[in-house]
């Protein structure tokens, strides 16, 4: 019996065993499963954060740019101013000089003739400056018109390699996600399959089990029969030995009481 319950004990260890195996299987399976479901979207952030630094430093490296090219043209533009201030002072002085020693070396006719040639020549040089001024304003335009289309061709090639790079980000999960419904779907059914085995073998453990149970229960059974047989042998001849000794004591103790009495009666015979 003590050997019966031992196996017993061994049996219902190993499947015990078995199942926390398989438990554990299945908890390490879906460990693994959140696991490279954290990894997808970690690798998946991570390259969204990479092309979305990648884009604020381009932003900024662009805006840098603008600053930068609208302070060369401004200090360009202040130098020219510059240069013609200087020039134009220069101008005055030189006028100023000659108009003074024509006033005073040349005669009035010639001083008529000279500043008639000075509005002239004040006029045309005013010509020449704006003339000058439209000319760069004209290549300022085109640079400008130049520096845009190569902007928008800049932004309708970033805005082609976005959308190629969200299509492929798409196409990747897509992919993905079908391979995880797959293997999601291959999981369950393997899963399924694993409970009714485990169903099946629990309900065979099961009914062996209360075989096994119910032959000890009628050895049991049997064996409490016999024993109860023995028991009341073992009180009947139990009872049938004890009568005999109450008749053996009431015995000697009817024989005590005979010595006694003759006992008695023979010392009063002797007495007497």
């Amino acid at each position: 019996r003590c050997f019966y319950d031992k196996k017993i004990l061994q049996n219902t260890f190993g499947e015990w065993k078995e199942r926390w195996t398989v438990r554990r299987r299945r908890k390490l399976s879906l460990r693994a499963a959140r696991h490279y479901r954290h990894l997808l979207l970690n690798l998946t952030f991570k390259a969204w954060r990479a092309y979305v630094c990648q884009q604020h430093g381009m932003r900024s490296k662009y805006g840098i740019a603008e600053s930068h090219a609208k302070k060369q043209q401004l200090l360009r533009t202040w130098q020219c101013w510059l240069v013609y201030v200087d020039v134009r002072r220069t101008k005055h002085g030189m006028q100023s000089v000659a108009v003074a020693f024509r006033k005073r070396s040349c005669l009035r006719m010639s001083w008529t003739v000279w500043r008639r040639r000075h509005h002239q020549n004040c006029a045309g040089h005013k010509m020449n400056i704006l003339a000058l001024q439209h000319w760069a304003q004209s290549l300022q335009f085109r640079a400008w018109l130049q520096w845009r289309e190569l902007y928008l061709y800049s932004q309708n090639d970033k805005q082609k390699e976005m959308r190629a790079v969200t299509h492929q980000q798409q196409r990747e999960l897509k992919r993905c996600m079908e391979a995880w419904l797959g293997y999601l779907n291959l999981h369950r059914a393997k899963k399924l399959r694993n409970e009714l085995a485990q169903e099946h073998h629990r309900s065979r453990i099961v009914w062996q089990c209360f075989s096994n149970w119910r032959l000890s229960w009628e050895c049991r059974r049997r064996k409490r029969a016999h024993q109860k047989g023995i028991e009341k042998l073992a009180g009947r001849i139990d009872l049938r030995g004890f009568a005999c000794w109450k008749h053996y004591v009431v015995l000697r103790v009817e024989e005590t009481q005979q010595c006694e009495l003759a006992e008695k009666h023979y010392n009063r015979h002797l007495l007497v």
